[in-house]
């Protein structure tokens, strides 16, 4: 885990003119999606901030794709070799010169307003970290839009986002789209090297600090996530390992809310096992199968009536059958390959050709 140094080098300039919010994006061959982070930035009402693109070991011409903007924006690019997300964001805090850091992933965008936003709730509330929803774009494809519905709805996530208003657990700000004070991060240092979740371990750290942390409904991003049913099985699937190396980590980060994807991935699959020796369990499968009917039926219609498309309607059915699949099979992964992984080693899911 990273630790800041007791005092952080600034320029003369920056001490006395420091920029109030510190944009910290860490990338990995994302060139494509950094140009259109950029120019969502480019377009901001208030400028008064700066973008730390963090290279995590790119190949491709991202650097390029930067230098375009810095005409525009107070741009610092800075290069690591590959370590992972919770290294580059660690780089980023050291290197920041704001009094706020701003974590946003490459794969948003953000409205004009966004700065304005954040700005108006820094001077008008008492807050150290804050966290904000995620959300689509008119002009998104119907699988992305699927997929947003699926992981911003109370169905497919329970609100844990902070999406909606009702949650069936806590809050926690996720690097997608958080922010805390500098003195949070001199207090509690850097995010750890998990590759998935090393925000919601830092998001549990500030908790346990006892700083204050607000949702800001009005500070959102557009999020594009994953492009494909591939990557998104794959991402799932580590988010799912994931919450077993959270509650390793601390218990209070693994609840019975947590467990409910894979305790109905394997209902289903004992129930139907069963139904082979014993006929009695096809009524109980016949009666879990009606009962998730019902359940795709009704998010069916309500994707459909929010993105004004049957056919997004009909993805959301697959992203969210995905999502559960995936989720339960990672965090069954995880259980298992929990027992014959000494304390203190985080459990790994997919790691190779991950985007692909």
């Amino acid at each position: 885990m990273s630790h800041p140094p007791s005092s952080v080098p600034r320029s003369p300039s920056s001490v006395l003119h420091p920029p109030l919010i510190s944009i910290i994006v860490p990338v990995f061959n994302r060139a494509n999606e950094i140009d259109e982070f950029l120019a969502s930035f480019s377009a901001q009402t208030i400028k008064d901030f700066e973008i730390l693109i963090i290279d995590d070991g790119s190949t491709d011409n991202l650097k390029e794709v930067v230098e375009k903007y810095k005409k525009d924006l107070k741009l610092h690019y800075f290069y690591q070799k590959n370590q992972g997300p919770g290294a580059a964001r660690n780089l980023g805090m050291e290197k920041a010169n704001g009094d706020v850091f701003v974590f946003i992933d490459s794969d948003c965008t953000v409205p004009k307003e966004y700065i304005e936003n954040l700005e108006k709730h820094l001077k008008d509330e008492d807050f150290d970290t804050f966290g904000g929803p995620d959300t689509y774009k008119e002009d998104f494809s119907p699988f992305l839009k699927a997929v947003n519905y699926s992981m911003t709805s109370f169905i497919g996530t329970g609100g844990t986002r902070g999406t909606t208003g009702k949650r069936v657990s806590k809050y926690y700000p996720r690097s997608f789209n958080m922010g805390i004070k500098k003195e949070v991060y001199e207090k509690i240092g850097g995010m750890n090297e998990l590759r998935h979740g090393q925000d919601m371990d830092f998001s549990n750290r500030i908790y346990k600090a006892g700083f204050r942390i607000k949702f800001l409904s009005d500070v959102f991003v557009y999020h594009k996530r994953r492009t494909n049913l591939k990557r998104f099985f794959k991402q799932i699937f580590n988010w799912g390992i994931t919450r077993i190396n959270l509650g390793r980590i601390d218990k209070n980060m693994l609840k019975f809310v947590h467990c409910l994807p894979f305790f109905v991935l394997s209902g289903f699959m004992l129930t139907l096992i069963f139904s082979f020796r014993f006929p009695i369990f096809w009524l109980f499968f016949s009666i879990e199968c009606l009962i998730a009917v019902f359940i795709l039926s009704f998010a069916f219609i309500q994707s459909t009536l929010k993105y004004k498309s049957s056919i997004v309607g009909l993805l959301s059915i697959a992203t969210l059958l995905i999502q559960v699949v995936a989720y339960g099979l990672g965090f069954g992964v995880g259980l298992i390959k929990s027992i014959f992984t000494k304390k203190g080693k985080f459990i790994r899911g997919f790691t190779k050709k991950y985007y692909e």
